[in-house]
């Protein structure tokens, strides 16, 4: 990586918006709610579903819950649209509750960020499908997706 692409800061390139998205992924896929907030602004807004998060501090009260019920959850992102200080995801993550039933949960966000690169809103439409845990598509290791994992166009997603 050049010292360019570390940045990524608006205006992305097709390339800069391609790694932000992917460091993007690794966050959440870390599932440390403290950790993922900090990509956000101190007063970033969010819509998740039919949910308004204000702030670091409810995103990562956000983010906790979130976690206790999407047990097992990994995470793929991939780019589909940017412009200036604006880029637009698709992603797909699969999880289990606690009674073993798995989700693909499939969906699309908007970002928007400052100058330094820190997202300031996310705006984001999810819907959940039960799949059998033999249909399931994503088994590596808890935390960062191995660069060699197909990504969501390569598995038809």
């Amino acid at each position: 990586m050049n010292n360019d692409t570390q940045k990524l800061v608006p205006p992305f390139t097709r390339e800069t918006a391609i790694l932000k998205v992917r460091k993007a992924e690794d966050n959440w896929n870390t599932r440390i709610a403290q950790h993922v907030a900090l990509g956000y602004t101190e007063d970033s807004a969010w819509r998740n579903r039919a949910e308004f998060i204000n702030g670091r501090e409810e995103i990562v009260r956000f983010l906790l819950r979130k976690w206790q019920r999407e047990l097992d959850y990994r995470l793929i992102k991939e780019l589909w649209a940017f412009d200036g200080d604006h880029i637009a995801v698709r992603f797909a993550y699969e999880f289990h509750d606690d009674s073993g039933q798995w989700y693909r949960a499939y969906g699309n966000e908007n970002w928007a960020f400052n100058a330094e690169g820190i997202m300031h809103h996310r705006y984001a439409c999810i819907n959940d499908m039960r799949i059998d845990e033999k249909d399931r598509l994503y088994h590596w290791p808890i935390g960062r997706r191995p660069d060699d994992h197909p990504g969501l166009s390569d598995l038809g997603l």
